[in-house]
């Protein structure tokens, strides 16, 4: 299995739809990943269209280069979404956006390579950042932070309950010897988790609250949404699939937010044309189907939102 087909695209054509794309748009999918939505894309894209891809990881950087060596209307950005107006903007297509499509969260190829470091079930250096060229990894964090800084970023980014439990038995831990790998830290997680859950490794959660503070991705996803509404056209459509709840929530508030307008206080005579709002809400939350769940259980917890440009 080739790394282009080894990752499962989590609500294609779902997302596809969602995007109403027009033959001569232009196009930006923020997570390339394997370029299984970016080629959903293309196959819908006339001779004028344009797709514009972002990723931060290299492999992913690969994949998209040599898509791009056979159809020229691709155009590949090593950076980070939360750069995508001064990016775009340097393309000469601000504000010229037909749609924007964000997939969230660490792909399948990730999860699998034991050397990026992601799995709790692939034992491999303890690494995790989406580009392991840039910034702090999980194993430089992990054995210098202190036991309060590692309880918050478990309990605020995964959601552990027991995270102060886990974050004491990892100073206990790298005391007597550095956390340098994947499974060292997963059992050390293990062993401190009192409330195994059913059908879940006790490190799930623990993983993941570490994986989202290194890469900063909450942080990354509200810049990405902010700049992305800058530049859509006029009608242009925001897609966004979440796999955490954490990362939902922040879509849905910010869909929310620029679909009501400006906040004035209440009692003023203003009616809701003059609060100005930004976005329009399309349809409700949509969830992976039953099928694609029994064929891809990572799919579980997949959310998409919609929403279209109203106003400048």
């Amino acid at each position: 299995m080739t790394a282009e087909s080894a990752h499962e695209t989590v609500l294609m054509q779902e997302a596809i739809d969602a995007l109403s794309i027009r033959e001569d748009g232009i196009y930006v999918d923020t997570t390339f990943g394997r370029g299984g939505h970016s080629r959903s894309i293309l196959e819908r894209l006339g001779p004028e269209g344009r797709l514009i891809v972002f990723d931060k990881d290299p492999d992913a950087i690969e994949v998209a280069n040599r898509m791009q060596e056979k159809d020229a209307r691709i155009e590949i950005m090593h950076a980070p979404f939360g750069e995508i107006e001064s990016q775009v903007s340097a393309l000469g297509v601000g504000g010229e956006i037909d749609g924007i499509l964000f997939d969230l969260g660490v792909s399948s190829p990730q999860l699998d390579n034991a050397s990026r470091g992601f799995s709790f079930l692939r034992d491999g250096p303890l690494d995790m950042r989406m580009d392991p060229t840039i910034g702090q990894s999980a194993e430089q964090w992990i054995n210098s932070a202190q036991e309060h800084e590692i309880a918050d970023v478990l309990y605020q980014y995964g959601e552990e309950r027991h995270s102060r439990r886990m974050a004491r038995r990892v100073i206990l831990e790298r005391a007597e010897k550095r956390i340098t790998t994947t499974g060292e830290l997963a059992e050390i997680i293990k062993e401190a988790n009192p409330a195994w859950e059913r059908d879940k490794h006790p490190a799930t959660r623990a993983f993941q609250g570490i994986r989202i503070f290194i890469n900063d991705e909450l942080g990354e996803l509200e810049r990405g949404l902010e700049q992305a509404l800058k530049v859509l056209k006029l009608g242009g459509r925001i897609v966004v699939i979440s796999f955490h709840s954490l990362e939902d929530r922040m879509v849905k508030k910010f869909i929310a937010t620029q679909a009501k307008g400006d906040n004035f206080p209440r009692g003023l005579p203003i009616s809701q044309d003059m609060l100005d709002p930004k976005l329009r809400p399309i349809g409700k939350r949509i969830k992976s189907s039953a099928g694609e769940v029994e064929q891809n259980p990572r799919a579980r917890s997949a959310v998409m939102r919609v929403a279209e440009k109203t106003a400048h």
